[in-house]
């Protein structure tokens, strides 16, 4: 393969990387005098790769980037104007200020964010290569990341999961010979080649600091894919003039080893060629100074422009929600269906009536799921229920690739215990991206997972993790209690634009109820009276629902008037509906199967005292398991579990005082 462009794309590639450095080099000196805050990482050294592998891609190609972002967001298109506003952290940045130096992104130009989070972005990019099989696209994505994110667990799951599905994606590996402060001999036992073909992946070398070469063996490497090849490993070989972040003091490395690497200057050996072939030193200089230009007008601009607003913090956090007004529950005289039944039918519903929907995850497809609740739905849609390796980080990296694409993705975590092994998906990635992109990212994804104590499941198979995920700014937290709520709400979940963690207890796959009507909706955030009293108002979700209800049943006989709230989603909270219980009873009980300690309830006591605290007549009680995992002795998990007598205990005790 010949390594050379033509004299005016060479050319066109000096102006780009001018550009960048330029850019950088005048970020450095404002974070030097304290302008820009916060973290910066700069790619200077780095401009020929940034440029190269973005020279074949079209604006609806997609990359995902890493901290050192800027060149990438740069070589795909993005304006400096709005980037160094972003970056002194001004109302007209490309994120209104919510980004900053690791978070640029854009998904209108097809960036899908520079990334904070080390291999983070290599998840995403197999969500947004997914998009385009799904639509039958010849797009692209190329995902940058640093030798160092080679030892992350998130990108050998994106790796795996890519070459299996032979994924349109390029695993572009700016190697620039250090992970932070360590050399990478420190790091990789294997050459990077090694690890490539340990995924079936093509592997390219190329010289990181020669811009034409990198240009060359993108277009074709990009080409191929295109045309239907799987996806490709290139590795180029590049250095960081600066430290890891500004600041560093760069004790790891020689003055020598620097001063070599200078000498290999990316912008030099362009502008020797292109003297080279004839081209004017005027028209460099001219390149040059027009860099400069426009890099001091941006800098002078954002110094004008005015710093957010504080309204933007909220807007940014979720998506506007439709309105939907609470059904009519389905009468006694409708057909029965179970919870399970729920679960596939909102599914079905769904698929048929939005093609851009998928649901993905460990055995949902062929096998139907480990508990039968997609059975029969592969046989349909072959295409849009996609079995995926035992890879939690990498389906959910789907799923955030998937929506900032546009597609609404529905994927599985097989067990609520499993979220450990994902979290940095759907804390630092689903839950943050549209707050940090300033509203732009669009984020309209499903998580569904299950959970459920009373099976001798053990330790890591029985936790009720909700209060970590209502924690969470950015996540919806739905807990259905019944067949109905399960269908009204998962539809309600799949069409919502916010990214929704939708929890079902196994306990009551087999729960019978009324069937509603195929075009059910039950809004999210909004609670539900199930039980209307005076005496005490009991607060509960999910399973435990249905346990307080009997609980208030037995009372009722001794004169005791329960009122019980299903809050159905736990986050984000309906305090409306709490709070006018409690002004009608004065008394608040809490029952839930996540253990006691900064539990749900904690934050539902906390909402009584703070705003309803002229009404109670009694303290606050909860009922819950106490702080320890779940037992696996049957016995003993009996006693750890609450119910309807400690329920009905509790309430005694409340109207008692």
């Amino acid at each position: 393969m010949t390594a050379e462009l033509p004299t005016d794309g060479l050319l066109e590639a000096y102006r780009r990387m001018t550009l960048i450095r330029v850019f950088e080099e005048r970020v450095s000196e404002l974070y030097r005098d304290g302008e820009v805050p916060g973290f910066v990482h700069l790619s200077i050294g780095q401009e020929a790769s940034a440029v190269g592998a973005c020279w074949p891609l079209s604006v609806t190609d997609v990359i995902t980037s890493n901290h050192r972002g800027h060149g990438h967001c740069l070589a795909k298109g993005l304006a400096p104007e709005p980037m160094m506003a972003e970056l002194l952290a001004r109302a007209t940045g490309t994120n209104k200020g919510l980004g900053g130096s690791m978070h640029i992104a854009d998904p209108d130009l097809g960036i899908f964010g520079a990334n904070g989070i080390v291999a983070a972005g290599v998840p995403i990019a197999g969500g947004a290569a997914l998009a385009a099989r799904l639509r039958r696209q010849d797009g692209v994505v190329v995902s940058f990341f640093g030798d160092g994110a080679i030892a992350q667990g998130a990108f050998h799951e994106a790796a795996n999961l890519a070459a299996l599905w032979r994924l349109p994606i390029v695993f572009f590996c700016e190697n620039n010979g250090y992970a932070e402060f360590s050399p990478s001999a420190d790091q990789h036992p294997v050459p990077m080649a090694a690890r490539a073909a340990g995924y079936g992946l093509e592997y390219v070398s190329v010289d990181g600091n020669d811009v034409e070469a990198v240009c060359v063996t993108m277009t074709d490497v990009v080409g191929r894919i295109r045309d239907g090849d799987g996806p490709v490993f290139v590795e180029a070989a590049t250095y960081r003039w600066h430290g890891h972040y500004e600041g560093d003091p760069e004790k790891y490395r020689s003055k020598d080893e620097l001063a070599e690497w200078q000498a290999r200057d990316p912008l030099a050996n362009a502008r020797a060629r292109l003297l080279g072939r004839g081209v004017d030193q005027s028209a460099l200089d001219q390149a040059d100074a027009q860099a400069q230009a426009r890099i001091e007008a941006a800098v002078a601009a954002a110094r004008q422009a005015p710093g957010p607003d504080l309204s933007v913090l909220r807007s940014s956090v979720f998506a506007d929600r439709p309105t939907i007004k609470e059904p009519t529950a389905p009468g006694e005289d409708a057909e029965i269906f179970r919870t399970m039944d729920a679960v596939r039918l909102a599914l079905e519903h769904e698929l048929e009536a939005n093609p851009e929907m998928f649901i993905a995850g460990v055995d949902v497809g062929k096998g139907g799921n480990v508990f039968a609740l997609t059975r029969g739905l592969h046989a349909r849609w072959p295409e849009r229920l996609l079995d995926t390796p035992i890879s939690e980080t990498a389906v959910m990296g789907l799923a955030v690739g998937g929506a900032m694409a546009g597609l609404t993705p529905v994927v599985e975590l097989m067990y609520l215990d499993f979220l450990g092994v994902c979290f940095d998906q759907i804390l630092n990635q689903a839950a943050k991206l549209r707050f940090m992109t300033g509203g732009k990212a669009r984020m309209g994804l499903t998580i569904r997972t299950q959970f459920g104590g009373g099976r001798s499941s053990g330790s890591q198979h029985s936790q009720s993790l909700e209060a970590l995920l209502a924690h969470v700014p950015g996540l919806t937290v739905v807990m259905p209690s019944t067949p109905a709520d399960t269908y009204g709400l998962l539809r309600a979940a799949i069409r919502d634009q916010n990214p929704v963690v939708f929890i079902e207890n196994r306990q009551q796959y087999g729960m019978k109820g009324p069937k509603p009507p195929a075009d059910y909706l039950v809004p999210l955030g909004k609670a539900k009276v199930v039980r209307e009293g005076t005496d005490v108002t009991v607060v509960s979700v999910s399973r435990m629902v249905h346990e307080a209800l009997a609980a208030a049943e037995a009372l009722a006989p001794r004169g005791i008037s329960v009122e019980v709230i299903d809050l159905r989603t736990v986050a984000p909270l309906d305090s409306e509906t709490i709070l006018a219980s409690l002004a009608k009873t004065n008394r608040l009980l809490i029952a839930h199967e996540g253990v006691t300690d900064f539990g749900i309830g904690a934050e539902i006591a906390a909402l009584a005292v703070y705003q309803g605290f002229w009404t109670l007549d009694a303290p606050v009680m909860r009922v819950a398991p106490p702080p320890t995992p779940s037992p696996y002795a049957p016995s003993l998990e009996k006693l750890w579990l609450p119910d309807r007598g400690a329920i009905e205990r509790a309430v005694e005790a409340l109207v008692r005082v």
